[in-house]
């Protein structure tokens, strides 16, 4: 994201772009990917209520103009993220206790 960003801000377009990963993933595909990295057993309660926007299309057409490419997916981008955050969870709930 951060390439794309750099890369965005040294071109000539103008206006909103979308910079993402071109995979769909629905909440349910989010908790079970972000589960199964942290290897923690979870519990989806779906409960009854309005139902919101079924699924957003977007286009990546446009930072795809200028050459930039996502280089990992969800899966990927969650299992080389989560250590940190684990560590950092970690590290804040040390210092609360000293």
């Amino acid at each position: 994201m951060v390439e794309g960003i750099y890369m965005l801000m040294h071109s000539d377009l103008v206006g909103p772009v979308n910079i993402g990963c071109p995979e769909y993933v629905t909440v349910d595909e989010l908790a079970s990917t972000i589960s199964k990295i942290a290897g923690k057993s979870i519990h989806l309660n779906h409960i009854a209520g309005p139902v919101g926007v079924q699924s957003r299309n977007f286009s990546n057409e446009r930072i795809y103009s200028i050459g930039w490419r996502a280089r990992f997916f969800l899966k990927d981008g969650i299992a080389r993220t989560y250590p940190w955050i684990q560590e950092q969870v970690e590290e804040t709930r040390a210092s609360r206790s000293s």
